[in-house]
């Protein structure tokens, strides 16, 4: 008798497993074969903050959650309705979050005693009654795929190396998806290392043949496709988003893209992205260190071309000089900053927002930047354009805040058409007469761009004050005072050529205030509170310096402004500096991404007039 298919409108689902077990792997083809049946999807990997962990303990554990859907997805979801655990450690750091009464796929055959001992658990907990509430399937999951793939004789280690495409094909029949997709990515990859391709296939069969021939599942599901805008689609991650972007606005611009980078994670993958573009007029530079990534990105822009460099929160410091060195010389240059846990190394793996002071403040003496942030992976594309455009037009340097969320999520992208995306007009000086090269645009005071090496332009540059039109080195107080001046209104000026801060929802009220990767959490939970009659908006900042010129007014219409961040309350300092608003700070510095029942639960609190701050929890010491 056919089993009968339950239809869902969304699922969460987590694989977690010792960092060696494939999970990212399997994370992102459960993710790919979720998009190409149409569903929207939203991810959250999290890597283990140790580089060679001890295998088998919590620190060494991996993850990788997945909430697809058949209407618009926000979030990566809060809590899994499946985790997929290999071993008892990751079941330890996992099972916390998942839902009560969620299904729970277990490798039996790491669970031995040493298993248990490995990740500092006292006792089994197949046998010890703390699964009750969950639905737990037993697999031996190990020792299945060893059994199909041993007419190949890898030998026990290399056939264990099968065993996430025996848990992916197990997956994929409980939530009625194809093999296929995940098939022809495994012949690609392993085309030139058989007969790897032909066991992993084979192990993807076997997992999915077990779960429908055994019948370890109650039923399976189906999450029908999503209704989407006509157009071409494909899966990104916001690194590579934004390394798309950065390559469309050079075409755009009709420049060169110089990339100088040093690698950190979670920046690295821009690089590496990036170093696939060559011919596209992409060129990346992978220096010795964090100074000599900027300064040689300066050198580019110098040179007529768009600079960019990229790094993580302790890069930005070691940067600070050399960015400085960007704005007194009014050099176009994009810094981009994927945030990650601090301070000084912190937590590597783990995302943050605790940066925006340190962009906004973190160089000697009157240094203003511009500060840009994406919302989404695929909102890192359009983001990384705008930084280039910006840059570009008004000369000044451009600090594009990511996130280690926003840069290993992935997301359904709808490929926009190039015609659509604005032109970026680069205007290089050439006229001689009466050339001078601190002269300014009048609208965007923008100094003249001049290509290094054009005949009759020659002009000093360098890191000390220059004077007024001439450029000569000045030490005049009112020449210094004027400066200094000029620029920081040159930087407030860019606010002209930026779109107003929209609301989403009531005009009184809440409002619930976000910048970065917080938008989807935010956005779902405030569409709950609407949903249930209650006077709530959200407002994003995507532009933080300077920021939107009807922001005061937007801010004024609420009774009470919640700013949700990843850190202790820097966003909300800015805005209560500036607008004089009694912002409420609501910090979260966990090195996870927000939950929507957080946001939804600060949300009710201000409804109720309760206090929603957290405060140092002394009751821990």
């Amino acid at each position: 008798m056919a089993m009968a298919v339950e239809t869902l409108d969304n699922v969460v689902i987590r694989f977690a497993g010792d960092s060696g077990d494939g999970m990212q792997l399997t994370g992102n083809q459960f993710t790919r074969t979720s998009s190409l049946v149409g569903n929207d999807v939203s991810t959250f990997p999290d890597f283990p903050a140790e580089i060679r962990a001890p295998i088998g303990t919590q620190a060494g554990v991996s993850a990788f959650q997945v909430h697809f859907s058949s209407d618009d997805v926000f979030t990566p979801g809060d809590r899994p309705n499946v985790l997929v655990c290999m071993n008892p450690a990751s079941l330890a750091r996992n099972v916390a979050d998942l839902q009560e009464g969620g299904i729970i796929i277990v490798n039996t055959d790491k669970f031995k005693d040493r298993d248990i001992q490995l990740a500092d658990l006292e006792s089994n907990p197949l046998e010890d009654g703390s699964l009750s509430g969950f639905r737990v399937i037993k697999v031996p999951i190990s020792s299945l795929t060893r059994e199909a793939v041993k007419e190949w004789g890898l030998g026990a280690k290399i056939a264990d190396r099968c065993k996430n495409f025996f848990a992916l094909g197990l997956t994929y029949w409980l939530f009625s998806r194809p093999l296929g997709p995940t098939e022809a990515w495994i012949r690609q990859k392993f085309k030139n290392k058989q007969p790897l391709d032909d066991a992993n296939v084979r192990a993807l069969h076997a997992g999915n043949g077990y779960a429908e021939n055994v019948e370890l599942f109650q039923g399976r599901y189906e999450v029908p496709a999503a209704t989407v805008d006509p157009g071409t689609y494909r899966r990104v991650m916001g690194n590579e988003a934004l390394a798309l972007g950065l390559t469309a606005a050079g075409l755009k611009a009709g420049l060169s893209v110089f990339y100088g980078s040093y690698p950190i994670t979670p920046a690295s993958d821009i690089l590496h992205n990036l170093a696939n573009y060559k011919g596209y007029g992409v060129m990346t530079f992978q220096a010795e260190d964090e100074i000599a990534a900027v300064c040689a990105a300066i050198g580019a822009s110098y040179a007529g071309q768009i600079g960019v460099t990229g790094t993580s929160g302790p890069g930005l410091a070691l940067k600070a000089e050399a960015i400085g060195l960007a704005m007194i010389c009014e050099l176009p240059l994009v810094v981009v900053n994927v945030q990650r846990g601090g301070p000084s190394t912190g937590l590597p793996t783990k995302t943050e927002q605790a940066d925006l002071l340190q962009a906004m403040y973190g160089r000697n003496g009157e240094s203003p930047c511009v500060i840009i942030a994406p919302k989404t992976p695929s909102d890192c594309f359009y983001i990384a354009f705008e930084a280039v455009r910006i840059a570009t037009k008004y000369t000044v340097p451009v600090i594009l805040m990511t996130d280690g969320y926003l840069a290993n999520g992935a997301e359904p992208w709808r490929l926009p058409e190039i015609e659509s995306l604005p032109d970026i007009d680069v205007n290089f000086h050439t006229e001689t007469e009466g050339f001078m090269p601190y002269s300014r645009d009048p609208e965007t005071l923008a100094r003249p761009w001049i290509r290094l090496g054009t005949p009759g332009l020659e002009h000093r540059i360098g890191g000390l004050e220059k004077e007024h039109l001439s450029g000569n080195v000045s030490y005049s107080p009112e020449n210094h005072d004027f400066m200094c001046r000029l620029r920081a209104e040159k930087i407030q000026r860019v606010a002209n050529d930026i779109p107003d801060l929209e609301v989403d929802g009531s005009d009184s009220g809440v409002l619930v205030l976000t910048w970065g990767s917080t938008y989807g959490a935010a956005h779902v939970a405030v569409a709950g509170a609407i949903e249930d009659g209650h006077n709530v908006g959200h407002a994003h900042l995507r532009y933080l310096n300077p920021m939107p010129k009807n922001t005061a007014e937007v801010l004024a219409r609420y009774d009470t402004i919640i700013v949700p961040e990843m850190n202790l309350g820097q966003l909300v300092k800015l805005v209560r500096e500036k607008f004089l608003v009694n912002a409420i700070s609501l910090s979260k510095i966990e090195g996870l991404p927000y939950r929507v029942a957080e946001m939804r639960n600060a949300i009710d609190r201000a409804i109720a007039g309760e206090s929603i701050s957290v405060e140092f929890p002394a009751h821990r010491l």
